[in-house]
């Protein structure tokens, strides 16, 4: 019994589309997530390389196929037989990539959006950076609730030069050439470039985003994850911008708590009732 060509077509096009799906959300190329706008990424990562998965198996399957069903036979010297034109064919094989490349537009558009990517570089309101001079580091957990019950953000200035991050902590007035951010506490980073263009990326945050010279850039993002993650320049910045390095280190609050009491050069003023006793 010979399978008519169009169920045959179907078939393989239901296998293939569920090859790709498999593989999309069970092969895993990501580095950890470790902020909250990682998971929010990651779904349109999946989604990518469910359909990069999906075209590079068909179209190397269909090459390896081409290659056993039509190659040339011994003995044969003449041509292919002449076929030209296959109006069905060619709407199918541009009808399937306009699709594909809209719900990938519009879908990436929506993720980018829910990412922050369309607030403006300079607003500083949609950020939270208002710096507040009744916070205080030494004696309490960093992550402080404002008066809405929101955590508050955590400023800090970044400013990137040839070839390294520098970072300080208004608040405190700690200077340092490591970020270091509480778990859970939302982070608003102020970044200013000194002399050329350099991009601020963290893998495992899945954030990037390019520091301007003369251009103020916000970033906001909130730590998820406890541990040591490597701060790249990603724009080429010059001839020693592999060197372009720096760390964030995400800490427990009460950690942080502990390396602001260590590292700020005004330590914070007792409290009256420790005063009295």
């Amino acid at each position: 019994m010979r399978i008519p060509p169009a169920i045959l077509t179907l078939l393989t096009g239901m296998a293939l589309v569920l090859s790709g799906l498999w593989i999309g959300q069970n092969v895993n190329l990501l580095p950890a997530d470790a902020s909250a706008n990682a998971p929010v990424y990651d779904e349109l990562f999946k989604v990518l390389f469910s359909i990069g998965a999906i075209l590079f198996i068909g179209i190397v399957g269909l090459i390896l196929y081409s290659l056993v069903r039509f190659r040339r036979r011994a003995g044969e010297t003449g041509d292919g037989a002449a076929i030209e034109g296959n109006l069905p064919l060619e709407i199918v094989w541009t009808a399937i990539p306009a699709v594909v490349v809209l719900f990938v537009g519009i879908y990436s558009y929506d993720i980018y959006d829910r990412m922050g990517g369309m607030t403006p570089l300079n607003d500083h309101s949609m950020h939270g950076m208002q710096h507040s001079d009744e916070r205080t580091w030494g004696g309490i957990s960093p992550v402080a609730l404002e008066g809405d019950g929101a955590i508050a953000p955590l400023p800090v200035d970044v400013t990137a030069m040839q070839f390294a991050f520098i970072f300080h902590y208004p608040d405190s007035d700690i200077t340092s050439g490591e970020l270091h951010v509480p778990v859970g506490q939302p982070v608003a980073l102020q970044m200013k470039a000194l002399d050329v263009i350099h991009a601020f990326w963290v893998p495992q945050f899945r954030l990037k985003q390019d520091v301007i010279p003369g251009q103020p850039t916000l970033l906001s993002f909130t730590p998820t994850r406890a541990g040591q993650y490597p701060i790249v320049c990603a724009e080429l910045c010059g001839p020693y911008h592999g060197g372009m390095r720096s760390t964030v280190v995400v800490e427990e609050p009460e950690s942080f708590a502990a390396w602001v009491a260590k590292n700020s050069p005004n330590p914070p003023a007792e409290s009256p009732a420790a005063v009295q006793s």
